[in-house]
């Protein structure tokens, strides 16, 4: 578990996602869990150590399964966007590990089976408050990855939580992102507001404002390619041209390279078909 600075922590020894946790005198503000509820159950534990008061919040940045799958484990209320909310009462009550391979984490822990999702019991539609010590802690609307993508911001302590928004040296996930959005979400991180902030990625923890930048980079090539394409159906050979192009933005290990690939083969496929399919203010999984 690393410091970040008094009272506010990460870890990224679990697979899929950096979490978060702040201890308040009320009790714990946790942000993700990990994918598998085994891991899940040692995360909580390991936080019985950290102190402050007794109650306990876990914020879903999104409601992607890498960071939603171990949130029954965590045994809390589960607070989100309103869209991130919205997505959870469509599916079915019970996760079940098999369908399309998307390149996420959770596909490569085995014997994951069948898992109850926790879906939000608060959500909250442009921001929320939360008032659990002398500072306040905002859950803040920034769309991008997905439409119900959230912030965690500790303004006194100048530390923020961008969730997917930013992703160290890996593809993004871009089936159910808003390209649009997420450029200009990017593009406020870059503003004097936030001139002096900490900034942790849910992929890859601390992150600095070149990587913002590099974030920015890489999805403007994106969304100008795929412009280009909006008036055609899917292509496969197109995709797998721009998937190849694609991975020589990373630096990523070759263990990793199918994986990553597949996420932009999934993530582009399905983005241009909701392009060309359906109307860009739908709710997006």
């Amino acid at each position: 578990m690393q410091e970040i600075t008094n009272n506010i922590y990460i870890e990224d020894q679990f697979p899929g996602v950096t979490l978060g946790v702040i201890v308040t005198p009320r009790g714990l503000i946790q942000i993700d869990a990990p994918p598998s509820p085994e891991d899940a159950r040692s995360w909580r534990a390991s936080l019985m150590n950290l102190g402050g008061g007794i109650d306990r919040v876990l914020i879903n940045m999104d409601a992607h399964p890498d960071r939603t799958l171990g949130a029954r484990a965590m045994d809390c209320t589960v607070i989100a966007h309103e869209k991130t909310a919205f997505i959870f009462r469509t599916r079915p009550s019970t996760f079940k590990a098999q369908g399309e391979e998307t390149g996420a984490d959770w596909e490569s822990i085995p014997g994951l089976g069948s898992v109850r999702w926790a879906p939000p019991e608060i959500s909250f539609v442009d921001q929320m408050t939360l008032h659990w010590g002398s500072s306040p802690v905002l859950l803040e609307h920034h769309p991008g990855p997905s439409n119900g993508s959230i912030w965690v911001r500790l303004p006194v302590e100048k530390v923020i939580f961008i969730g997917d928004m930013v992703m160290k040296n890996q593809p993004p996930f871009l089936a159910g992102s808003n390209l649009k959005a997420w450029l200009e979400s990017l593009n406020l991180l870059l503003e004097s507001e936030y001139k002096g902030y900490t900034f942790i990625s849910s992929r890859g923890g601390v992150v600095t404002t070149s990587a913002i930048k590099a974030q920015y980079d890489f999805l403007k090539h994106i969304h100008d390619k795929l412009n280009r394409l909006t008036s055609k159906k899917p292509n496969p050979a197109t995709v797998e041209k721009m998937v190849t192009s694609l991975l020589t933005w990373f630096k990523a290990p070759a263990a990793r390279q199918k994986q990553f690939a597949q996420r932009l083969r999934f993530g582009l496929l399905h983005y241009n078909a909701r392009q060309y399919h359906t109307p860009s203010h739908n709710f997006e999984d």
